[in-house]
């Protein structure tokens, strides 16, 4: 047996191991975030074309899902995704399936694994506040949580170390998209030419833009720190905002918005792509 097929059967013998309910939460936490991305690219594009439209974020593109036929349906199918996306990253940061391991480095990663969960959690429990007609602005929340933290010893440093973070983040996720190493994870072999090249085509387009509005929300932190100032604090809605008010803002923001819209295509790839391991 050579290396690739022994590769190959190493890998069928690990997804035999998943459990049918990981893997299908999985795919379906991916399916739920890609639409939440192209709900959110569809409203800027229109908004940077005088289409109507909007700069929003996730309880934006909730809200709006919330006001067409069966939308509070879709929503609920939505939240159970989210939370199934959720309960993958935890697994992946506390089980390390995919084996990263326990250096320093990966240590980082895996904890930024569960840390996306806890996101996703709260994202699913913003879709079921829209549903409840609970919802509020997401500007206005980190705007208070922002200035709680204002008030706190220490907290004009943990606002700026979260703002390094997005920064970080957002330079990680371009360089993914540069190197093209998004595609490794994928199941290479089972996806056909024209598949593969335009999930790599989509995967660097979105990753790019998206990597690009996580730094633009990691200096606003950085701003509200400098300044103690919460005002100062944007989140994915405010990003897309001040990019639109940019010189060749609404260029900026078209070519952003583009871009969520090929990140929530590249959701919908690596639903059907994504390699799901995770022994029993």
């Amino acid at each position: 047996m050579d290396v690739s097929t022994e590769s190959k059967a190493k890998a069928q013998r690990a997804a035999n191991d998943v459990k049918p309910w990981i893997r299908g939460f999985a795919r379906m936490g991916y399916i739920a975030k890609g639409v939440v991305y192209l709900i959110i690219g569809i409203l800027a594009f229109q908004a940077a074309v005088g289409k109507g439209g909007k700069t929003t974020d996730s309880k934006g593109a909730f809200a709006s899902i919330a006001s067409k036929p069966f939308g509070e349906a879709l929503l609920w199918i939505l939240a159970v995704g989210l939370l199934g996306y959720a309960m993958w990253k935890c697994i992946q940061g506390i089980k390390d399936p995919e084996k990263k391991g326990n250096g320093t480095k990966e240590i980082l990663l895996r904890i930024g694994f569960v840390g996306s969960g806890i996101v996703h959690v709260f994202l699913a429990y913003n879709a079921v506040q829209i549903i409840s007609r609970a919802g509020s602005s997401s500007s206005g929340g980190k705007q208070t949580w922002s200035a709680m933290l204002l008030s706190k010893p220490f907290g004009q440093w943990i606002i700026a170390l979260i703002g390094v973070g997005f920064i970080v983040f957002g330079m990680t996720q371009i360089v993914r998209a540069y190197k093209k190493s998004f595609m490794k994870r994928l199941k290479n072999h089972n996806m056909h030419n024209q598949e593969q090249w335009w999930g790599k085509r989509v995967g660097q387009f979105g990753l790019s833009a998206r990597g690009v509005v996580f730094g633009l929300m990691g200096v606003f932190f950085i701003q509200t720190a400098i300044t103690a100032n919460p005002d100062k604090t944007r989140g994915l809605d405010g990003a897309l905002s001040e990019l639109a008010q940019q010189p060749y803002g609404m260029i900026l923001l078209g070519v952003v918005a583009l871009g969520f819209i090929a990140y929530g295509l590249f959701m919908f790839v690596k639903a059907k792509n994504r390699r799901v391991t995770v022994s029993s």
